[in-house]
């Protein structure tokens, strides 16, 4: 059986996007690597590599321990601080703004997506733009908040009560916004293509957004470095860096919209 090259699954994935009238994309940490923001899993360098995600990272902890909490996200605060949008996350800008895809679903809280000129994001797992206070549960700007704590390392405090402020990020033990699930849904059902970019669909409820758009019929573009449990089902497959693919088939596609 003849394997395809990957110039050919390029133009393939390419070529639905062309042939579709609703794409989305579905994107993970892994989207965001080539910025310098490193993923969870990744051996060597993911984040659990180093933390407990339940000591660490789960509002039990962050209520309990929130200095243990605090320490885990200073350094990666710092790396989100520097980060910049790679080619990847301007390619799915540029999709969605010559008209060839309605929207982005993303695991992540960097505010990549938003920076690259995305427009229709739907951020299921929180971002860092705004803090809340676990105590009255006011809701404040982050303003310079993150920039501030990954230069200096002080916990902020609620103007209001002074306890400690959380981000407005999912740790968890917390439920999804219902607000963001409900929009993020509805995108998924109303898709005819599904773009997954830099996901490994591991963690849980997020996993299984996709298979919205899979269960109505929807066709699936699948881009990450390791293979994961859809790649049985979907017309392309590519294993491989997401900042490169992702420019490559957003060139095919708009030199194909100018023909």
């Amino acid at each position: 059986m003849k394997h395809s090259t990957q110039a050919e699954l390029i133009h393939k994935a390419a070529n639905l996007i062309l042939q579709s009238n609703a794409a989305v994309a579905f994107t993970g940490a892994g989207i965001s690597t080539p910025s310098g923001i490193p993923d969870f899993r990744s051996t060597g360098t993911g984040l659990w590599q180093t933390y407990n995600p339940m000591q660490s990272a789960s509002i039990w902890s962050f209520r309990d321990t929130p200095e243990r909490f605090y320490g885990w996200l200073r350094p990666l605060a710092v790396d989100i601080v520097r980060a910049e949008p790679n080619p990847a996350h301007i390619a799915l800008a540029q999709l969605e703004q010559a008209g060839q895809l309605t929207g982005v679903v993303t695991q992540n809280i960097d505010n990549l997506h938003h920076r690259a000129g995305s427009e229709t994001v739907y951020e299921i797992h929180g971002h860092l733009r705004e803090n809340v206070c676990i105590s009255c549960r006011e809701t404040f700007p982050a303003g310079r908040t993150l920039e501030d704590f990954a230069g200096s390392g002080v916990v902020p405090l609620c103007p209001n009560c002074q306890a400690r402020l959380k981000p407005s990020v999912v740790l968890f033990g917390e439920d999804l916004p219902p607000d963001v699930v409900e929009d993020s849904l509805r995108l998924l059902r109303e898709a005819d293509l599904i773009l997954v970019a830099g996901s490994s669909l591991v963690v849980a409820p997020a996993s299984y957004f996709p298979l919205e758009a899979l269960d109505v019929g929807a066709e699936l573009i699948l881009i990450n470095l390791e293979p994961t449990y859809l790649d049985t089902r979907a017309s392309v497959v590519i294993h491989d860096d997401v900042a490169v693919v992702l420019p490559a088939i957003a060139r095919e596609v708009l030199g194909g919209t100018n023909e």
